[in-house]
């Protein structure tokens, strides 16, 4: 086998390997032999049919399974010969195929850039620090507080945070139009989620009143057929009603599960906030250092890698789009419209990977289950989330890329130099989410 390169670009190569007839012939000779003894041909008993018989009439099927295998076996010896690494499926085009004439084709693709990252200790990380305070956790319970709101049918006019239910009915030019019907809808004013003008023009309304609002639908709007358009409301509020907060006490405690009153109320709440913060933090800190990886190492990507990538992303879209129940699914979605996300992904993916083998940076047992059992803490059987996990290598493979990839920022933050920020907790919970 003769084998040559051609680099054709930066990360382009353009190999020509030739397989001598030698090799494909005896090959379809010995294969042949072994089908003579279990062919039946007219004329002879099985086994006896000659050779140059089982030849005219298997020889050219049996040669090209053998010239296709041969073809991607040599490959494969080729690339290690040369000690080449593809990114991506090469391009095989056969120059010649013809009987009794050896093997000759060429394989095109590109290999994966030869990196030498920037040192790690040039990189400056801002690192958030913050505790969580009782007021935190007082804001923390008046959102759920608020998450519990009942509501109280009251005599006077509606305001900001009321309740109104009401009918209202929609015409443009004096004809009804799709989705401008309700009974009995539920709006609570100053929630916006009306378009503009709807919940002002209900500002201190009271039960019984009728009204017309006159409003125009902003041009943006996502129905393209009503953007733009003048509209008129003829509105019925049939009841209005103010909002009831729990207060928080034992028996707000006991309806959220929580047995032993206000304080453990108070302990469970800070729990589940700091593991937020914890995750909120780890989440600050590794965005950091991912942009800063990619601001310091340019890489020149194979196109390949990218366009696979850009493939997958728009695949997952679609088929996110899709079990949405969205309509608009009529084709596959461009592939180009992802590119800027799929160069970062596959730059973050090589640089991460250097910094890996370069480092010899490991996925301990230890870590990949400590990480799986901190996963498993929201929910109410947290072991059964533990076995999942482990019951199954694929759903493992992926938390132990999660453990690498921390590997990889406790290495970088032990390189570089990192500052810390006072935070406090609402900001950075509201960054996090």
């Amino acid at each position: 086998m003769q084998v040559s390169v051609e680099s054709t670009g930066t990360l382009e190569r353009r190999m020509t390997v030739v397989v001598p007839e030698e090799r494909i012939s005896n090959e379809v000779k010995e294969r042949l032999k072994s089908m003579r003894q279990r062919v039946r041909i007219d004329g002879f008993r099985p086994g006896k049919a000659p050779l140059p018989v089982v030849q005219r009439r298997y020889g050219k099927q049996v040669r090209d399974e053998v010239v296709g295998e041969i073809m991607q076996s040599t490959l494969y010896e080729a690339l290690a010969q040369e000690k080449l690494n593809p990114a991506g499926a090469p391009a095989i085009d056969p120059a010649n195929l013809e009987q009794n004439d050896g093997l000759q084709y060429t394989a095109i693709f590109e290999v994966y850039p030869e990196l030498e990252l920037a040192p790690c200790s040039e990189l400056k990380i801002e690192k958030p620090v913050t505790e969580i305070t009782e007021q935190d956790v007082d804001d923390t319970l008046e959102s759920i507080r608020k998450q519990r709101i009942r509501w109280e049918e009251k005599q006077g006019v509606a305001v900001d945070g009321d309740q109104v239910i009401m009918d209202f009915t929609g015409t443009i030019e004096d004809e009804p139009f799709e989705g401008g019907k309700a009974e009995n809808f539920q709006l609570v004013l100053g929630a916006g989620r009306m378009i503009n003008g709807f919940e002002d023009g209900l500002k201190e309304v009271k039960a019984g009143e009728e009204r017309v609002l006159e409003l125009t639908f902003p041009e943006n709007y996502h129905a393209s057929e009503l953007a733009g358009k003048a509209a008129s409301f003829s509105v019925n509020i049939k009841r209005v009603e103010a909002p009831v907060l729990p207060e928080v006490d034992d028996e707000f405690a006991r309806h959220l599960g929580i047995a032993g009153g206000v304080g453990a109320l108070r302990e469970q709440v800070k729990a589940n906030m700091q593991r937020e913060l914890d995750q909120g933090l780890k989440s600050r800190i590794k965005q950091q250092v991912m942009d800063k990886l990619l601001e310091a190492n340019k890489i020149e990507l194979p196109k390949s890698l990218v366009n696979q990538e850009a493939r997958g992303l728009a695949a997952q879209m679609q088929q996110q789009v899709a079990q949405q129940g969205s309509s608009d699914t009529a084709g596959a979605m461009d592939p180009t419209l992802f590119t800027e996300q799929a160069e970062r992904r596959v730059s973050l993916g090589l640089i991460v990977a250097q910094i890996i083998k370069t480092n010899n940076l490991k996925a301990e047992p230890d870590d990949i289950r400590a990480t799986v059992e901190e996963m498993a803490q929201p929910y109410e059987q947290p072991q059964q989330v533990v076995d999942w996990h482990f019951a199954d290598k694929k759903r493992l493979a992926e938390v132990e890329a999660l453990v690498l990839e921390s590997s990889v920022v406790d290495w970088v933050l032990a390189q570089a130099e990192v500052e810390e920020k006072p935070t406090d907790f609402a900001e950075l919970t509201a960054k996090a989410n």
